[in-house]
């Protein structure tokens, strides 16, 4: 192990290098092979984890958990540097839709009470969300700070409810968050939200929402984000020429597939549920269904293949697992009302 100054120092240095006002902007290093031989120093430790994080917004995430595996299967790093890998990890679990792992690595490093854990205590209340247990994600949204960014996972609950206003407005609250604690990072992650948002309500204004998120993605590497901010333009043009969206949703897919964001998978197919149930298009919407139920298979995001049934006007095949902040019903009519009203706007544009 490292000496405890020089491992402080490594250490400290590392929380700043993926502080999320410093790294996300810095071009990442050259690509290692992550097939060589294992590391036999601390320094050969450290660096395989700097660059897995690093390099995790340009390689597919199931590559990022083997290199940070490898780097805590070493055994060489020092006790926080092992919770910014398990942390890590964490993620990249839960991009890949290992839930169950992703759980133990956030509810780890939040139990360590370090510097990782209001970030893992941000995980934890997503990984509820994502098992559709809305109540539960709420609860665990109220404990949470600036750090662990409050308002947007305030915000990513309520907009699957419907509840478009509230998720609005906390997610322009963490945006201002974000400018005052100077984190260009977490201003973009919150402003596609909005976008997202917006899209689904406001087709007109989204346009300056998603133009805003671009800008503020432009000079940072944020590629997970910047997919969520074109399935934003997706939302935003349903009901509009099938074959253009057919050929963006095709881009998309293929990118989601590479980046392995299977995450992102569910969101893109209830834009497309979105965009059929506005053009009436029944068959396209069964398809749709079909390839949302096979995406959410496993129970995660399964809410998504709820909200698809409330904007296609039709019944669940079976009760559902997702518990909702309001009665079903309630959901089920701000979705179903959300068609009617893209309908009458695309109306009024002929």
């Amino acid at each position: 192990m490292l000496h405890h100054s020089t491992g402080r120092h490594l250490t400290d240095a590392a929380f700043a290098y993926i502080d999320d006002s410093v790294w996300e902007p810095i071009a990442p290093p050259t690509p290692a092979q992550g097939d060589g031989p294992a590391a036999d120093t601390p320094a050969d430790a450290l660096a395989e984890l700097l660059t897995a994080i690093s390099r995790r917004q340009h390689e597919h995430r199931a590559h990022t958990a083997r290199r940070l595996t490898a780097a805590l299967d070493s055994n060489l790093l020092t006790d926080e540097l092992t919770q910014l890998a398990v942390y890590y990890r964490a993620k990249a679990d839960k991009d890949l839709g290992r839930t169950a792992a992703s759980l133990e690595g956030m509810r780890h490093v939040a139990a360590a009470g370090g510097r990782l854990a209001p970030q893992a205590q941000r995980g934890i209340a997503n990984l509820a969300r994502i098992a559709g247990d809305f109540p539960a994600a709420l609860a665990a949204a109220s404990t949470l700070t600036w750090k662990s960014r409050r308002h947007r996972v305030r915000g990513d609950i309520l907009w699957p409810q419907g509840a478009f206003t509230a998720a609005a407005q906390a997610l322009r609250d963490g945006q201002a968050e974000a400018e005052q604690h100077n984190a260009p990072g977490e201003r973009a992650i919150a402003q596609t939200r909005l976008a997202l948002v917006t899209a689904f309500t406001d087709p007109d204004r989204a346009g300056e929402e998603i133009d805003l998120a671009r800008q503020y993605l432009e000079p940072l590497d944020q590629r997970a984000t910047v997919l969520h901010a074109r399935v934003a333009g997706l939302v935003r043009d349903a009901g509009t020429d099938n074959r253009e969206i057919a050929d963006r949703v095709a881009v998309l897919r293929a990118q989601i597939d590479v980046a392995g964001l299977p995450w992102l998978i569910p969101l893109l197919e209830t834009a497309l549920v979105f965009h059929h149930a506005v053009r009436g298009a029944e068959d396209d919407l069964t398809a749709a269904i079909a390839r949302l139920r096979e995406a959410t298979a496993g129970g995660d995001f399964a809410y998504y293949l709820d909200i698809a049934h409330f904007m296609a006007g039709r019944p669940l095949p079976a009760p559902s697992t997702t518990l909702w902040l309001d009665d079903e019903e309630t959901v089920r009519n701000r979705w179903r009302a959300l068609v009617a009203v893209r309908r009458n706007h695309l109306d009024t544009r002929r």
